[in-house]
């Protein structure tokens, strides 16, 4: 029986792998899945992380726990991000390590790439350069998280390994009119544009910017294919220093493509307007997914279906519509 420890399965990313490994189970892996609520563990509390890895002795870390927003909440929360995404990095990390913990995966984002670096970004481009001001603190933090895995992996022997999914979307995502990322943020305001009869959609930024969006589903089959690789194979397309693994489609869009997709998956017919007044973050973010693709791994779930299904959960009452 393998016991598994799921940090932040109540997240869009965490309940995604959590539901993957209930299938398994239910398919007949022998699996103890734990799971623990805020309520119940709080991961910026050193004691509490160190009591619970030392009470449940896991024979694996899967770390999707993460404070996560979009451009208003970094900007807004720039302390709150930095601190509480190190202070659950250093202790699920450490702790799990001095709980005899010898696997663990650690989800982290494709902010950790600076501003400037060449597209699309391969994972050798990772602290070449200046990183993009409006997420700068959790950026940081990520990359703390990467160089924290690959430390204990080269002090003791551990077998912590790091993947680094583009911008992630679906069921599970935030909504939140201010704090959400750009295409949960979206799906909301078209909604709503069509329910209260509103004839114009306006979008902060430019719309000039590119994005690459990855499924939810998509990403948890990803974490565990990389989760399951052999050592010997995982090691193979990594290194020491450089032990991180990048996912994602390998294919972008405009923001205000992805605009006028939403409203046609939603029913908005109005006018679609930008606001340049408003940033716009980094112009381009497309990942680099050789390693991955190499290795056997593409995503499945178009962009158009993957939001359609989104847009239904949300729709059907999987948000709260209040906000």
């Amino acid at each position: 029986m393998r016991k598994i420890y799921i940090a932040g399965h109540r997240g869009m990313v965490g309940g995604a792998i959590l539901r993957r490994l209930e299938a398994r189970k239910a398919a007949g892996e022998a699996l103890d899945l734990i799971t623990r609520t805020h309520a119940e563990l709080d991961l910026t509390d050193q004691r509490q992380v160190r009591d619970f890895m030392a009470g449940t002795r896991p024979d694996m870390v899967i770390l999707a726990a993460a404070r996560v927003g979009g451009i208003h909440a970094n900007n807004t929360y720039p302390a709150d991000f930095i601190y509480e995404n190190l202070m659950i990095e250093c202790n699920v990390i450490h702790q799990a390590f001095a709980a005899g913990v010898r696997h663990l995966l650690q989800l982290g984002s494709s902010c950790i790439y600076p501003r400037e670096a060449p597209q699309p970004m391969a994972e050798a481009a990772l602290l070449t350069g200046v990183l993009e001001p409006t997420n700068e603190p959790y950026a940081i933090a990520k990359i703390a998280g990467i160089k924290l895995c690959e430390s204990y992996n080269r002090q003791h022997g551990t077998d912590y390994r790091s993947v680094m999914p583009t911008n992630l979307y679906g069921p599970g995502d935030n909504f939140h009119p201010e704090n959400s990322h750009v295409l949960p943020a979206l799906i909301r305001r078209f909604h709503e544009a069509v329910r209260e009869a509103r004839d114009e959609v306006v979008i902060w930024g430019s719309g000039r910017p590119m994005r690459e969006f990855l499924h939810v589903d998509d990403m948890a089959e990803a974490s565990l294919f990389v989760q399951d690789l052999p050592r010997a194979v995982y090691a193979a397309n990594t290194s020491p220093m450089l032990s991180h693994i990048n996912v994602g489609t390998g294919r972008d869009i405009s923001i205000a493509d992805l605009a006028h997709l939403v409203a046609g998956v939603t029913g908005f017919t109005g006018k679609i307007s930008f606001d340049s007044s408003r940033p716009d973050g980094t112009m381009r973010k497309l990942m680099d997914v050789s390693r991955l693709t190499g290795m056997g791994w593409q995503a499945r779930i178009g962009l158009e279906e993957g939001i359609a299904g989104t847009y239904a959960w949300f729709r059907d009452g999987g948000a709260d519509l209040r906000g």
